[in-house]
């Protein structure tokens, strides 16, 4: 296997489908491993640390949703070409399909890597392991998420790289102007001379999730509304209101960031024609918003 075969794999990685749901178990766990490979020399990971570490990943990267399945990503990955796990033939299949319960998993200490090939491939090219992790944020993930995520996993990597799906360049500048160069929460429009600083097109249907580069799917928003809003601790409703999550906490910055914004009026954009659409903002209320939210009540 060369580099270049290695990459193509990764693009191609089958990631679970359901309509428009998110399901960024396959490539969090893809990152989880990379960062092992640099630090580890054993090549299987015992499926009890995965499931330990591969959670809070999950729950603080992914979808808001009732449970946490870390058993799915660590037995699916398989079918890519690139990852196994060993005491296979001694585990219980389900009735309904070929996964194992995790209860097999743990009872049977099963560990789970990549293939030797694959493994011995990245030990040899640090370098590889930087460019296939940039190329999983890329597919999966808004730029917003890369530091935390990296620091998470333990992986370091030059930005530098290039981005390989374009995206269209005029997408920032035209929504800045259809919000008038101002956040669209809190108002900043800070300039160094004639230079905006600091505030961003913000795609409310990721651009990873096929969000348009459209006016009615931006924001303009400062770069800490743009973090917080896509990491899903504040939302808009269809009234167009700023709604806060009941888990965002802390005391400096959360009233000055959040809740004192809590059940206020987005402030629109100078045309009608550039209001976000419904469809692109529930998608932002069902896959990234970490809720419930806070009862609008509270600022009436």
């Amino acid at each position: 296997m060369t580099p270049d075969e290695l990459k193509q794999q990764i693009r191609q990685i089958t990631v679970w489908k359901r309509g428009e749901q998110r399901a960024p178990h396959k490539p969090l766990l893809l990152l989880y491993a990379l960062g092992k490979c640099l630090d580890h020399d054993s090549r299987m990971i015992p499926y009890a640390e995965v499931d330990r570490e591969l959670r809070p990943l999950l729950i603080e990267f992914g979808p808001e949703r009732k449970s946490c399945h870390t058993e799915y990503p660590f037995q699916r990955l398989k079918n890519d070409g690139i990852w196994e796990l060993d005491h296979e033939s001694n585990l219980g299949r389900r009735a309904s399909n070929s996964d194992v319960k995790k209860s097999e998993l743990l009872k049977h200490n099963v560990h789970g890597g990549f293939t030797e090939e694959t493994f011995q491939l990245l030990r040899a090219n640090p370098a590889l392991v930087s460019e296939l992790a940039l190329e999983i944020l890329n597919q999966h993930f808004p730029q917003t998420f890369y530091a935390d995520l990296l620091d998470a996993v333990g992986l370091e990597i030059q930005f530098e790289q290039s981005l390989r799906r374009r995206r269209d360049p005029a997408f920032r500048e035209r929504v800045l102007m259809a919000y008038q160069y101002r956040c669209a929460v809190c108002g900043y429009d800070v300039r160094l001379g004639s230079t905006q600083v600091a505030l961003e097109a913000a795609h409310i249907k990721w651009h990873q999730a096929g969000g348009p580069d459209l006016e009615t799917n931006g924001l303009a928003l400062c770069s800490m509304h743009h973090k917080l809003f896509d990491r899903g601790a504040f939302t808009i409703n269809e009234a167009l209101q700023f709604c806060v999550s009941q888990k965002a906490n802390g005391s400096t910055g959360l009233s000055e960031w959040l809740t004192s914004f809590h059940g206020l009026p987005l402030k629109t954009p100078q045309s009608q024609d550039y209001l976000p659409l419904n469809e692109h903002l529930e998608w932002h209320r069902k896959e990234v918003f970490h809720g419930p939210g806070r009862n609008l009540v509270e600022n009436a």
